[in-house]
């Protein structure tokens, strides 16, 4: 299993999502945002202390579907970008951490459009159900 935030997690993830119609819950996620419903829309993680250092992470939306990049240079723009630490990150992203809870006790600090970020997560949650769990799986 490839470490979490890795280029191979990165990889495994992406393909994870290739095989999913996600259009419904794009449609859906765009309802409670501005910027979500009028187009692409696209949420930075920046992991301060990861294994290798910090790492940049951009989940872009857009009509072809969802996908997740590593952008180390932040060369790739972002509507709203969530900053925590790798741990709580990978607590997170393996099911252990509340994201609302992380967020009301100051374990993740968020810069732009919240709305966005609500958004992104319903469109990964959609993913999860379809995927029965092997989002959560990728994640050691």
């Amino acid at each position: 299993m490839a470490r979490y935030l890795s280029p191979e997690w990165v990889h495994a993830f992406n393909a994870a999502l290739s095989g999913l119609d996600l259009s419904a819950a794009i449609a859906e996620a765009g309802t409670g945002s501005l910027t979500a419903s009028d187009g692409p829309f696209a949420v930075a993680q920046v992991v301060s202390d990861a294994p290798d250092g910090r790492v940049r992470t951009v989940l872009s939306v857009d009509a072809d579907g969802v996908r997740l990049e590593s952008d180390p240079d932040d060369k790739v723009p972002s509507n709203v970008t969530i900053m925590v630490y790798y741990d709580d990150a990978l607590a997170m992203a393996s099911g252990r951490l509340d994201p609302a809870d992380a967020l009301a006790t100051g374990r993740v600090r968020i810069r732009g459009e919240l709305a966005v970020l609500v958004a992104g997560q319903a469109i990964l949650a959609a993913a999860a159900v379809q995927l029965g769990g092997s989002l959560v799986d990728l994640t050691d």
